[in-house]
């Protein structure tokens, strides 16, 4: 294997390519959790006085097992970051007003934590520390 050949393969023996490709997927990936996820996050249950957000929880719940599997699958925060751009920016464009001037996100404190969430999750999943492989052996 020539030193060109090798600087174009990651330490798990990917090349570019497939890097690419999987960076592409997640980005598409999150790019369609999220369209969705926006779509839903405002149903609700009535119990009385108390309103249920049940389509906000399952929404953020998710995008952190989207984020997280993806991390792990993909073996590296790069594919996480993607799927997590992804995410955030179909929240962000759908967050703004249509143009018969509707929202998808409405304001208050749904549409807030809706709005700000994702990103939140996304820095955490993607900030966490590696754990160590179970190969490493101790000397």
């Amino acid at each position: 294997m020539t030193s060109v050949s090798a600087a174009r393969e990651d330490e798990h023996g990917r090349s570019l390519g497939s890097r690419l490709g999987t960076l592409a997927v997640a980005f598409l990936v999150g790019l369609v959790y999220g369209t969705i996820a926006t779509v839903g996050h405002r149903h609700s249950w009535q119990v009385g006085d108390v309103t249920i957000p049940w389509g906000l929880v399952l929404a953020l719940i998710g995008v952190a097992a989207l984020l997280i599997g993806i991390r792990l699958v993909a073996g590296g925060r790069a594919a996480a970051t993607a799927a997590a751009v992804g995410v955030v920016g179909s929240v962000a464009l759908l967050s703004l007003p249509g143009p018969g001037g509707s929202v998808l996100v409405a304001s208050g404190i749904v549409g807030t934590v809706w709005a700000v969430g994702p990103a939140l999750i996304a820095v955490l999943v993607v900030a966490w520390p590696s754990l160590p492989s179970r190969d490493t052996r101790r000397a």
